[in-house]
Order: C-alpha cells, then structure tokens, then sequence
C-alpha cells in the first residue's frame, strides 16, 4: 500500500443433524420479504441455529463529547467536535413479542436504498427476566451497522445484547479520512460500551437486562484492528508516523506501552472475535505489541485475503502470545469471508459513483455468503457462550483437528460417535468441507 486512496478503494471493494427443530423453523417465514438476513441452511453447523428468545430491535444515538475532529487537523491547529455514533441494538425481548421487522438502509455506495427483512421487533419490550452479556459488533471501512446484523439477530436470539456501531467517517454514507478510522475505531468501542452499561432512564428498561461486565467486541476489518487494539495490542511508533496516517502523530493515543492506549483496554470485555482485522501486513503491531493482547481471541479469515493479507493475520495469530487464540480459516475465500450479510438485491448492477460492482463488496467468488455467515454465527455463539456466559461445555467445540477434511466420520446407527470419530464437533458429514482450525496457548 502506498497511498491513503489505494487504501481506501481496497478495503471498500472488499438442516444438518445437529439442528434444533425442523429445518423450517429455522428458515424465515417471511420468504417472501427483500434481503433476508435470517436464514440458516439445512447443512448448517449446530451452533448456527436460532435460540428460543424471541428478539427485539431498537436503534440508540450518542454523542461522545469532546472527541479529536481528525477532519479538521491542520499544521497549526486540533481542533475537537462533538461526535455522534448511531447503534442498533439487538435483545431478548418479552414473551408473546410477534416476530418479524424490516430495516431500511444503504448500500455500498452509500446512496442507493435497500430493505432488509429479519425476525427481530422494533422497539418491543426487554425479557421481563434475566440478564444478558453484551456484544459489541463494530464494521470495516467502510461498512455500516447493520453488514452484520445477520450475527446479531442470531447471537440476541441466545441470550445477548447486541450493540452494533454506524462508526462516524467510516459508514457507507459519511467515509471520509481514513485517519479518523485508525484513531477513533477502539475508541469508539470503548465509549459504547461505556454508555451500554450506564443507559439513561429513557431505556431503563433495556439498561436492567444489559450484564456489560460481560463483555463480547466483534469486529470486521477496521473493527478486527479495533478490537484487537481495545484488546490489549497497542500499535507501533512506526504506524504512528506513517504519512497517510493519522494526522500529527495523534494516533499516538493507541501507541503500545502509553497511558493513553492502557487507560482504554477494558476488564470487562472478556473475548474478542476479528474477521478479517487489517494493520498487521502494514506494520501496524509488531510481536511485542501483540504479545499485549490480553482476551481470549478468535480470528476468522480467507486464506486468499488480499487486503488484510492472509499471511499477516497468521501473523497476528502466531505472535500475540499473551492470550489463547484461534485461527478459523474458509481456504480460498478473500475478505469478505464470514462477516458480510448476503448481497442486498439492489448491489448486483452497476452504480454510478463506483468503479466496482457493489455485490462485490458483500459476496466471495468461491464460497455462499449464507455457508460462511452459518460458519461464522456456530462459531460465535460457541466462543460467546464459553468466555461470557462461563459455559465449559462449549470447550468441546474448539478442540478440533487442525484440517476438516481429514477428519474421520465414525458414527452408530443412532448418531452417537465412535472412538475413531474425528469430524468436527457440531458439523455433519462433509459439511465442514474447505475449513481449518488452529488454536495456540498463552506463553
């Protein structure tokens, strides 16, 4: 990468017999109904399957006072702004709540309408009982708040608050400079999390079901940098003065080893999902600034990634020593493996404004977006449900032989394994096909 533009175009051109219920209680039943966002192949892994919680959705706006205006930075001047952050989010809600909703948005040009349907409520009412770990979802550059929203509805469904960020000069709508995204992307994490654990009385309701000292970040791209950031891996000297950068050296904020980037990491975000996390092909961590990764973490990643770098991320995963990771990788995929939803039918023509077709953005040339988005939804919810809600049996789920391919299916009659059975836990037969699992221990 040479150049702030290049990088800019680069990241924006980017029922089995483990499933619970029939195989259409897990379709949606609004087929009918534009972009569904909600559906779960029959040969999906256990995992992916819709929980009991009927779900519902309401969108939040803060504003995070006194922020860097990255935007405005010149030679003689840094001046601050007020800066806003619009979140959707996803919750369990009340018994008897009728399912089903619509969300009106954008695609990736940032201008042409879509409708995407899902099952969740708007605005119903919260669980009249229990308390539910929250999960930030945090986009890539540019994205918007609901790319993952298919994550997010199925994560609400199992017991989570899902809080999913619009990360300002980063959206469809507003992308501007990419410096903005380099400071601002842990920050804002942090900042939301913050207020998601201390709502106002206008959603004292949502506030009393919201357990954020359990704590889940999810991010795509830009959030996988974010997160990893907010994790613990602080960046280096050199990516704080790269020219087309962050302006003045400010992100010098996130430097590894500084007060200022110790005082976001957080005790109560307890694991870390990055799909994708860019930075690390550009020297944005070194091994000691990823050996201060601190959260059990799980990198998803296409083995043929060409804008986070696939080799790098392997980076990534073998020096941040200081944490239990995680490597899942789709071979063949590129970057927009697991984390984009299924290409609204609106960006499958040509759009004036973009030199790509907008359904690149969201598909990959060899895999189904709603295979890897099943993929992705199994192995979350087990990784949530093992470090949030302290649920052991889930361990079983990453204890994995490294190739899914030369995993050996030796089942009885009645499904039960056999000792010599070494398929992938929650994948029937050959459906775990074009995956690989790794996971390394802390040093």
């Amino acid at each position: 990468m040479t150049t702030l533009k290049s990088t800019a175009l680069a990241l924006g051109l980017l029922a089995s017999p483990f499933m619970t219920g029939s195989v259409s209680a897990q379709m949606t039943d609004h087929a009918s109904a534009p972009n569904p966002i909600d559906q779960t192949r029959p040969d999906a892994p256990e995992l992916a399957a819709f929980g009991d919680h009927v779900i519902g959705v309401r969108t939040l706006t803060f504003t995070h006072a006194d922020q860097i205006d990255i935007l405005n930075v010149t030679d003689a001047e840094t001046p601050s702004y007020d800066r806003p952050l619009t979140v959707e989010v996803w919750y369990p809600a009340a018994d008897g709540t009728e399912a089903g909703t619509t969300y009106d948005t954008v695609i990736r040009d940032g201008t042409t309408a879509t409708t995407l349907s899902g099952r969740a409520s708007r605005d119903a009412d919260p669980a009249a009982e229990g308390s539910f770990p929250l999960v930030l979802i945090s986009h890539g550059y540019p994205g918007n708040r609901f790319l993952m929203s298919h994550l997010a509805e199925n994560l609400a469904s199992k017991g989570y608050v899902v809080a999913s960020i619009d990360h300002t000069d980063s959206t469809y709508s507003d992308q501007a400079a990419f410096g903005s995204t380099l400071l601002n992307r842990p920050r804002d994490q942090r900042f939301v999390l913050d207020q998601m654990a201390d709502l106002g009385e206008s959603d004292a309701d949502l506030a009393a079901i919201i357990d954020a000292d359990n704590t889940g970040v999810i991010g795509y791209s830009m959030g996988g940098y974010g997160a990893l950031i907010f994790g613990g891996a602080g960046v280096t000297q050199a990516a704080v003065e790269l020219p087309w950068g962050t302006p003045q050296g400010l992100l010098a904020a996130n430097l590894a080893g500084s007060d200022s980037h110790e005082e976001i990491v957080d005790d109560r975000v307890k694991a870390v999902i990055a799909i994708g996390p860019w930075g690390r092909q550009h020297g944005f961590w070194d091994e000691a600034g990823l050996a201060n990764l601190r959260k059990p973490t799980m990198i998803m990643a296409g083995s043929v990634d060409d804008v986070s770098n696939y080799p790098a991320m392997r980076q990534i995963f073998e020096q941040a020593t200081g944490t239990t990771r995680h490597l899942l990788t789709f071979e063949n995929a590129n970057h927009n493996a697991a984390a984009p939803m299924p290409a609204p039918v609106e960006s499958w023509q040509a759009v004036e404004g973009l030199d790509f077709i907008p359904f690149d953005h969201y598909a990959d040339p060899v895999w189904d977006t709603l295979r890897m988005n099943n993929i992705a939804q199994h192995f979350a919810t087990g990784f949530m449900d093992l470090h949030l809600k302290g649920d052991a049996d889930k361990a079983a789920y990453f204890d994995l032989i490294p190739e899914a391919a030369a995993g050996v299916v030796a089942l009885n009659e009645d499904g039960t394994e056999q000792p010599e059975h070494t398929y992938w836990r929650g994948f029937a037969p050959r459906t775990a096909a074009g995956l690989t699992f790794e996971t390394l221990q802390a040093e």
